[in-house]
């Protein structure tokens, strides 16, 4: 039987929410302790743990025919490598930034400077975008660390929380692109592992679409439920089913967890009690 053949990161912030995910999807993995490679056992899937750098390589050369990867690494070093689907986890941004006790007054302050990074390719597309010159020098891991040494005025690298810079007494003065983790295709795969990915990523839409949203449900006097029902967004309409005590309703929805505060706060302004909220496992639309 044919496999899909999926890369994601051997150690680091991407391994475990990549597993995570593929777990959520109903996928059951034997990985054991230091394995390169390991098969589903209930899903044509065959996981291959590589170093982060390596994986666009991977699939430029149709090794893998997908990876779970950071979309800021993809546009570093993937190339005409596509992805299909952004997953919401390991959000970063890459930014240039400069010891805090430097003034900034604008991109023109990185004219003829020198900046320490793991993404020289990025980097030097923001400086030929903004007609800038600057010398690069090409890091891997603890960017950071160049300014106070005096190897580089500045530096570029992925920021989370920022902890890192703050710690370095460092400032983010440029945002060049925002990341997360991305599915990304190999331009050769094959399409019976076409037909496999689009079977995950059918799976893998179901788990974000939950992620975002929890099910609802409330009791409504009767008369506010026609009020209520257009408070309600709803996946297309809210289900409404009589209470035994004449005169009230059950009423069952779907919120977006972003608007959730916001819609309940207008429910109960409005007569609706009982309020229970719960996670959504799967949710197929």
């Amino acid at each position: 039987m044919s496999k899909l053949k999926i890369a994601i990161q051997k150690s680091g912030r991407l391994n475990q929410d990549s597993l995570q995910i593929l777990k959520d999807c109903g996928i059951s993995i034997d990985n054991g302790k230091d394995q390169l490679k390991a098969s589903a056992n209930n899903f044509p899937l065959e996981i291959f743990y590589l170093r982060n750098g390596d994986i666009p390589q991977y699939l430029k050369d149709g090794v893998v025919d997908a990876a779970i990867i950071g979309e800021n690494l993809l546009i570093e070093k993937g190339e005409n490598i596509q992805f299909t689907e952004k997953l919401g986890f390991s959000k970063c941004k890459v930014s240039l930034a400069i010891p805090k006790g430097e003034n900034y007054d604008g991109i023109t302050y990185f004219q003829d400077k020198k900046i320490a990074t793991s993404y020289p390719r990025t980097v030097q597309r923001f400086l030929t975008k903004n007609k800038l010159k600057a010398q690069l020098h090409i890091i891997n891991g603890s960017v950071e660390i160049a300014p106070n040494i005096g190897l580089a005025d500045g530096i570029c690298d992925i920021v989370s929380s920022g902890s890192t810079l703050f710690k370095n007494n460092l400032k983010e003065v440029e945002v060049l692109l925002t990341s997360e983790a991305v599915l990304a295709v190999s331009p050769e795969i094959k399409n019976q592992q076409q037909e496999i990915l689009n079977r995950l990523q059918f799976r893998i839409q179901s788990v974000l679409k939950a992620r975002q949203s929890r099910y609802v449900l409330l009791n409504a006097p009767n008369e506010k439920l026609e009020t209520i029902i257009n408070i309600l967004p709803g996946m297309r309409s809210p289900t409404v089913l009589p209470l035994a005590e004449e005169g009230w309703s059950s009423v069952h929805s779907v919120l977006n967890k972003n608007q959730f505060w916001e819609i309940i706060d207008e429910l109960k302004n409005n007569g609706a009690e009982g309020i229970l909220v719960c996670p959504i496992e799967k949710m197929v639309v």
